[in-house]
């Protein structure tokens, strides 16, 4: 469709790809809000990512998401692009989101990634200040819009689902549909067809119940505070060595670039939550006194090892 295909443009391009980036000091998050007004922390206060803690208010209303469609494979092919900023999966259509406190229903378009460097985690949110290796983001538009500008003037126009990625040994079989297209996108502008799975497979499906909701933006530019973003507590697990397709075969130049650039920390900076209230769904276990501290990701741990027993705060 003629909407999806401009939302896309505006959402993952975000206009001149070379207008933005995450690693010069002339464009990176701290300096967006000069080429983009909506990313000025001083002039917008409702920005994302933030810290999740304890700091939060229970909604029992807040039930599962209604996922209609993620358990089924979808006809034709998805797109996978390195856009010189991340890694996208063009879904088409077939996919929505609604139920669980979300105000209507909302079309799935794209998931793309957040990650760090090889010694280094970079998920966007953070979870008690503490930073997961990588973070998926399944993006949603309000399916009551005609287009994109009614999308994106709506604070509710867009439905991110959030979920934090760990690492462990294994590789994890069902986001190899993902990794093992990779090598094919490593360079900005390269695109490969990927033969449609159940989206279900990717996530945590007997932990959906268990999130958390806050009213936000984009988290790359326009950062457009259009965003209802559920974070989900429980991570997405893959193995050392899908994640380190990301941080180290990934790159933000072509691939005929006179100097290729690694795509790496691709992730916004944490914000404050400016007296924003923080949901925590009914089976969340992220609450005063309710839960201890999350645990510490297993990169973190190899980072302790490898470095002589010295540990690093990443």
């Amino acid at each position: 469709m003629i909407w999806t295909a401009a939302f896309l443009v505006v959402l993952v391009s975000c206009a001149d790809p070379e207008d933005y980036c995450y690693d010069e000091p002339s464009c990176d998050p701290y300096s967006w809000g000069e080429s983009f007004p909506l990313c000025h922390p001083l002039l917008e206060l409702h920005h994302s990512p933030i810290n999740l803690d304890h700091h939060m208010i229970r909604n029992d209303s807040l039930q599962p998401l209604h996922l209609e469609g993620f358990e089924e494979v979808q006809t034709g092919h998805w797109t996978l692009e390195n856009d010189g900023h991340s890694v996208v999966l063009r879904v088409g259509s077939g996919m929505a989101v609604s139920g669980g406190g979300l105000p209507g229903t909302y079309h799935t378009v794209q998931l793309h990634f957040h990650w760090g460097g090889p010694a280094s985690n970079g998920s966007e949110h953070t979870v008690d200040g503490h930073r997961y290796p990588m973070e998926m983001h399944i993006v949603n538009m309000k399916s009551i819009h005609p287009n994109v500008s009614a999308a994106l003037d709506d604070p509710t126009g867009l439905a991110v689902l959030g979920f934090f990625i760990d690492v462990v040994y294994a590789d994890n079989l069902h986001f190899g549909h993902i990794s093992q297209k990779l090598s094919s996108v490593a360079h900005k502008g390269q695109t490969a067809k990927i033969k449609p799975f159940p989206m279900m497979s990717l996530l945590p499906k007997h932990n959906m119940s268990q999130y958390y909701r806050y009213q936000g933006s984009l988290t790359t530019p326009p950062c457009s505070q259009a965003v209802v973003w559920t974070v989900y507590e429980v991570p997405i697990y893959i193995s050392w060595s899908q994640l380190a397709q990301f941080t180290s075969q990934i790159f933000s130049t072509e691939e005929d670039a006179e100097q290729v650039t690694p795509l790496q920390n691709n992730f916004r900076h944490i914000h404050p939550s400016s007296g924003r209230t923080v949901l925590a769904s009914r089976d969340a276990t992220l609450l005063t006194g309710t839960a201890a501290p999350p645990p510490r990701s297993a990169l973190r741990l190899l980072h302790v090892v490898t470095l002589g027993g010295i540990a690093l705060r990443l």
